[in-house]
């Protein structure tokens, strides 16, 4: 035989209360997730190589904009020529070095500026690192017209770096936007 529960209001109080309980539970262990995913996407490095090229100034350069609101930490840096890859760590991780070694007719710029890219360091959220940029008109042209050709017979770089929270991300002339790697 079943036995009837008698409803009585300490009973329904009780019931109400653990049923109260268990929402709220249920709605911090919501709120925990969405406050994690917002620390998740508020150190979010976003890195870009950008150009200019001011042909009215005679200036060229290439930077590293990190428009994302976290700092870009630099893991490596590959580069590849007709089909040979290689680590800009073997050139000093100076970009213009390994320019020139596969063009020795850059050694004659002299009026320029160029950065290292150097295993952890890190680029801060919201700024631009210049990793070289050229000045006067004449080493301006010769630059230009070499780093055309060298583009053109497969020059490529990659950069792969991290946020943080040691996501893995990738960027390279050839993108639109970094890749994540995890």
């Amino acid at each position: 035989m079943v036995k009837k529960i008698k409803w009585n209001s300490d009973k329904i109080l009780g019931i109400s209360a653990m049923s109260i309980s268990f929402i709220t539970l249920v709605i911090f262990i919501y709120q925990t997730n969405l406050m994690s995913n917002q620390n998740y996407l508020s150190i979010l490095p976003y890195l870009s190589i950008s150009t200019s090229d001011n042909s009215a100034t005679n200036t060229f350069a290439i930077t590293l904009d990190n428009y994302g609101v976290g700092p870009a930490i630099i893991e490596n840096v590959v580069l590849s020529y007709q089909g040979k890859n290689e680590d800009l760590s073997d050139y000093d991780n100076e970009f213009l070095k390994y320019l020139k070694a596969k063009k020795p007719i850059l050694d004659s710029i002299k009026a320029i500026s160029y950065s290292t890219l150097d295993k952890g360091m890190a680029i801060p959220a919201g700024t631009k690192y210049n990793i070289l940029t050229v000045f006067t008109e004449k080493e301006y042209k010769l630059y230009k017209v070499t780093l055309e050709e060298l583009i053109a017979k497969g020059l490529y770089f990659e950069i792969n770096y991290k946020s943080i929270q040691d996501e893995h991300w990738r960027i390279n002339n050839l993108s639109k936007g970094p890749e994540k790697l995890d």
